[in-house]
């Protein structure tokens, strides 16, 4: 099996101790209060590469098992569409999601490569790696954060499904930096029988798989206690299963591509 990376990269590991602390910041999902912070964890992946399914059940367990103390972890499964000329395209692939990594490794300054994970946007990794996801995740947990919540609206007969969102005011963020709020809708259970290319006999299941992505607003840098209020409308495909649609929403810095907060919920 090759390595996925393009061009190949060496993985290099590195392992960090961290000394657990108390948090008094709170993050939110569905408007419930928690004491564990989210962390967004971004897995680029493609079912045309033969070194990402390791990665993609990773991402599988980290979400549904939360093992990191402290830690709420919100994933999304983007697929990029550069392994699409190998034989299999990717029916989950964009090139959206390809420019979303190829902006992460500009401001890394590395090479493209799958399977990649991001952190929170502060911190890459190969998308295997199990200790140093977790020990990313940890420390991610530890940071100071802004509070998000998200309110799915139930739709009334064939109205669209909309959604309440409220930022907290911003902390942890970078003075002269824009911080964007983005709505993200993924889906769970999805999977492919391939028959080409590098996975060409497999079965590949999938989790959080991103559908759809955009900035629905700024958060604002000073003011009062709130930063950002919104009534976003959220586009659900009929063709989609909405019993595994969750609808997230983070914010997250302009250049420096930090995420300051997030919060995800389900809708059914």
């Amino acid at each position: 099996m090759r390595d996925s990376r393009f061009p190949l990269l060496a993985a290099s590991i590195s392992f960090a101790v961290f000394v657990l602390f108390a948090s008094t910041a709170k993050a939110q999902t569905s408007g419930e209060p928690s004491s564990r912070k989210a962390v967004v964890v971004e897995m680029f992946t493609s079912e045309g590469c033969s070194t990402c399914p390791p990665a993609d059940a990773l991402l599988q367990k980290l979400a549904g098992q939360q093992p990191v103390a402290d830690a709420d972890i919100v994933p999304l499964e983007e697929h990029v569409d550069v392994w699409d000329h190998e034989g299999w395209r990717d029916p989950y692939g964009s090139p959206e999601w390809t420019r979303r990594q190829l902006a992460y490794d500009s401001l890394f300054k590395k090479e493209g490569y799958t399977p990649q994970m991001i952190v929170n946007g502060e911190s890459e990794l190969l998308g295997s790696n199990e200790p140093q996801a977790l020990s990313a995740i940890s420390q991610a947990a530890h940071l100071v954060q802004t509070g998000v919540s998200i309110v799915p609206v139930k739709p009334e007969g064939k109205a669209p499904q909309k959604c309440t969102v409220s930022v907290e005011k911003l902390s942890g963020n970078t003075a002269g930096d824009v911080a964007e709020v983005w709505l993200a809708v993924t889906e769970d259970g999805l999977s492919s029988s391939v028959n080409r290319g590098e996975n060409a006999g497999q079965l590949l299941h999938h989790t959080a798989t991103l559908r759809s992505m955009h900035v629905i607003g700024t958060a604002k840098t000073n003011g009062g206690p709130t930063s950002f209020t919104g009534n976003p409308e959220v586009k659900i495909e009929p063709t989609w299963n909405r019993e595994n649609v969750h609808i997230v929403v983070f914010v997250q810095e302009k250049k420096s591509r930090k995420i300051l907060g997030a919060a995800s919920a389900k809708i059914s």
